[in-house]
């Protein structure tokens, strides 16, 4: 493929987008740049991705983002070390092995996969989850089996769309592990990173990665990612689960409205 200036401009853009909401709400922004470089570049009508193509992209930037938005976080001492050990050991699992089974997938199963993540993160921000935001931060109680277990599926998933499952996994914490939110966000980021290992290194090594595309997107992610994560901590936590609730549901509609229509 030729990457003419005006693609490698709508692929930094896209690649900014999905990591500044990365770092503001606790997401790898594969939720957002994936269906974002498969519909934008074709509108625009200066380039166009495969699935393949796209899983790998976001799989690079997502290793990336998550990388600097959980040491953005890290500073004000929102993660739960025990809580990443053991969910990041489950989704490790699963995404490495959802990236090698991605290589054998069709284009319209990868998008049903990706649509099935989004409908399940939907269904679980739309419970009511109660959070336990008055307890401490550092408060560790919490269900393992449920946790590693629930953390493998989202990687499973995760994995064949290039995705970190961040935006399913933060719902997993509000909903099931009833952890406080913000230190659902923070830590998320650094479990996705565990996952994106697993997922960008599977799809490297299957050979699914367009390297320039990816370069751009991880430069984006530099800038981008420390300055939603310094924006996220200054806000009500509240604001930052309808944001995510709200966007997921977007793109949630809008790739089903696709693979159905």
């Amino acid at each position: 493929m030729d990457y003419d200036i005006l693609l490698l401009l709508t692929i930094f853009v896209v690649g900014f987008i999905g990591s500044f909401v990365s770092g503001m709400l606790g997401v790898g922004g594969a939720v957002i740049n994936y269906p974002m470089l498969l519909f934008i570049p074709v509108a625009l009508g200066v380039g166009q991705f495969t699935a393949h193509e796209v899983a790998g992209i976001t799989a690079v930037q997502v290793l990336f983002a998550t990388s600097i938005g959980a040491l953005a976080y890290r500073k004000g001492g929102y993660l739960n070390k025990r809580v990443i050990l053991y969910m990041g050991g489950g989704v490790l699992t699963g995404s490495l092995a959802g990236g090698f089974f991605s290589s054998t997938m069709s284009e319209s199963g990868i998008n049903i996969v990706y649509g099935l993540l989004a409908l399940a993160a939907v269904v679980m921000m739309l419970i009511p989850h109660g959070g336990r935001k008055n307890l401490e931060y550092r408060d560790e109680h919490f269900n393992r089996l449920l946790g590693t277990t629930s953390a493998f599926v989202v990687g499973l998933g995760a994995g064949v769309v290039g995705a970190g499952g961040a935006f399913l996994l933060v719902p997993v914490m509000l909903t099931l592990l009833k952890l406080p939110t913000r230190v659902a966000i923070a830590s998320s980021l650094a479990i996705t990173f565990l996952s994106s290992v697993g997922s960008a290194g599977s799809k490297l090594v299957t050979g699914q990665v367009l390297f320039i595309p990816a370069l751009v997107m991880i430069i984006a992610s530099l800038i981008a990612s420390p300055l939603g994560a310094r924006i996220g901590k200054k806000m009500n936590t509240k604001y930052l689960e309808w944001g995510l609730a709200g966007l997921i549901t977007v793109i949630a509609v809008k790739i089903w409205y696709d693979i159905l229509f």
